[in-house]
């Protein structure tokens, strides 16, 4: 093979050898630059040599196989003259559509097959011919073996995500139609990775290919911001919500692998007030056209799905990615989060992962040589700031609007000598509490008991303490407006306490508790009888079973 890179960059699209109908579709599309795999791959393509293409999913690569592929079209014939083959119809759809947009100005026919759809429509476009088909595999060979699709005069069969057809059990299908068409088709085979079942394909089916690596396996995820969070499986809808409830813009798609998992997160969305929708295997061909509609409309903020129909979904507002299941693979993993940071966009991947799954992950992020961070478990407060920012953006907004009813009413209710600021309060808590939005902010920052203390580095594997063997007890509580961002500052500025090793806090009325490992929170109390909480000293002693050691029960 022939590996090859894109430093030689031609000067816009005018610098490839492309028919002036061509250049005219792809400029009147506002493309001025090729994007580095379109550099290199194209010069390769248009030469009629075999290639491989490696590149992140959203790179452009459509365009990098299409364009030549539709310059080698002599005419709008019976059989056709290109194949493309896409492992999920969603995707073959979406290559479609792309090629149509460069393809407006030829006289050629482009034909979608796919599966789950009836025969006769795609048996009578097949019989009216097309210079190129695109279609995914299960559909494409029951056709040929039918002899309604004729192979024997393609000269370019594009294979499209073919890492992806190889998860999917496609691969027979893929060889059939491989070893149908004539030995002397060009071949371009695009993947984000290369696991060694694919490159022996590559090796028995392509003729001296050149190597088009635009980026290295790493590089397709580094792109995008890594985090995983250590939650346990009872634990990750709540985690999940979070999450999703505090994310400021964009769409979140969430991958769940399973049908029955998929709708078992969007239902448990649902029911905690999100705008969700869901797309599996198992929805009706015209319902999954629906949800992608909304999807590509911007009607959808949180999409759950599973792997196979995530695939051709190309919006470039996804601006995060959670994986609520671990992927099976690091490729499966590299095209999940590929979703995210389209078209030179941010974007964040969040990979909830159970205890007995941490080293799954470690593994994955050492196939990829790419660092993962551990990050921290969302609170409840996180979300309810959110919403309480929504809130008071909601009141800001009505401000500039007619008040003239509401007015009058507030002087109704001032009559009796009510103060107008208490009625504007009670007003914003009779609305805080339809929206099901706490306005007490004292135990925002409360971790749930289940989280553990975050370790230094993502993959630390030194025997976790218990953060909640013992508690402190510090003489301050919510009558003197005590809070838990107050006592963490001070543990952490006064003590010396890492953070990581304060544990649960609990508020009374004149009183709180924190959690912490017993040798630790000897040592604190042995250093010192006070400690210093937001500008005043309160008593801090340690209590256990009940009690507290050296002060009054």
């Amino acid at each position: 093979m022939n590996p090859i890179d894109a430093d030689a960059n031609p000067s816009g699209f005018a610098g490839f050898d492309l028919s002036p109908e061509l250049l005219s579709a792809v400029d009147a599309l506002g493309f001025t630059a090729p994007t580095p795999i379109q550099a290199a791959a194209i010069p390769v393509a248009l030469s009629g040599r075999d290639m491989i293409g490696r590149a992140r999913t959203g790179s452009g690569k459509t365009l990098a196989f299409g364009l030549p592929l539709l310059q080698r079209i002599t005419n709008d014939c019976i059989p056709p003259q290109a194949l493309v083959i896409a492992p999920t119809r969603e995707l073959a759809l979406q290559v479609t559509q792309a090629l149509k947009s460069v393809a407006k100005n030829l006289s050629i026919r482009l034909l979608t097959i796919y599966g789950g759809t009836p025969y006769a429509s795609q048996l009578k476009a097949l019989s009216k011919g097309g210079g190129v088909v695109v279609g995914t595999p299960g559909r494409l060979r029951d056709l040929f073996e039918r002899g309604a699709l004729d192979l024997s005069q393609v000269q370019t069969l594009v294979l499209d995500e073919a890492d992806e057809m190889l998860n999917m059990g496609f691969i027979d299908d893929v060889e059939m139609l491989l070893g149908a068409t004539a030995t002397s088709r060009q071949v371009l085979l695009f993947s984000a990775s290369m696991p060694a079942p694919m490159r022996q394909i590559a090796d028995k089916y392509l003729r001296d290919p050149v190597e088009v690596q635009v980026e290295d396996q790493a590089l397709t995820v580094h792109h995008i911001e890594q985090q995983w969070m250590r939650v346990p499986a009872s634990h990750k809808l709540e985690t999940l919500h979070c999450i999703l409830a505090t994310q400021e813009s964009g769409m979140a798609l969430v991958f769940a692998s399973t049908r029955i998992g998929c709708v078992e997160v969007s239902d448990g969305l649902n029911a905690r007030g999100m705008k969700v929708d869901r797309l599996h295997g198992g929805l009706a061909q015209n319902l999954r056209e629906r949800v992608l509609k909304k999807v590509r409309s911007g009607g959808v903020q949180v999409l759950v799905a599973t792997d196979v129909a995530a695939r051709g979904i190309d919006v470039q507002q996804i601006g995060l990615v959670v994986n609520y299941d671990i992927p099976e693979s690091h490729e499966r993993y590299v095209h999940r989060i590929g979703r995210t940071a389209r078209a030179g966009r941010s974007g964040v991947a969040i990979t909830l992962v159970t205890p007995k799954q941490k080293r799954r992950l470690r593994e994955m992020a050492q196939a990829l040589d790419t660092d993962i961070a551990q990050a921290e478990i969302p609170t409840n407060g996180a979300m309810l700031r959110a919403r309480r920012a929504g809130l008071q953006d909601d009141v800001k907004q009505a401000v500039s609007s007619d008040l003239t009813h509401a007015h009058a009413l507030v002087a109704k209710l001032t009559e009796s000598g009510t103060r107008a600021e208490d009625v504007a309060a009670a007003a914003l808590q009779v609305l805080a509490d339809l929206r099901s939005v706490s306005l007490d902010t004292s135990e925002d920052d409360v971790l749930p008991e289940w989280v553990r203390p975050i370790r230094v580095g993502p993959f630390d594997s030194r025997p976790p303490e218990n953060i909640n063997e013992v508690e402190l007890y510090l003489s301050v509580g919510k009558r003197r407006k005590a809070n838990p961002k107050g006592i963490v500052t001070a543990l952490i500025q006064e003590a010396g306490v890492a953070a990581v090793r304060i544990g649960r806090i609990r508020i009374d009325d004149h009183r709180t508790f924190v959690g912490m490992p017993r040798a630790l929170a000897e040592e604190v109390v042995a250093n010192r009888d006070t400690l210093r909480v937001d500008d005043r000293d309160v008593a801090i002693k340690l209590r256990t079973r009940g009690s507290v050691e050296g002060a009054e029960k």
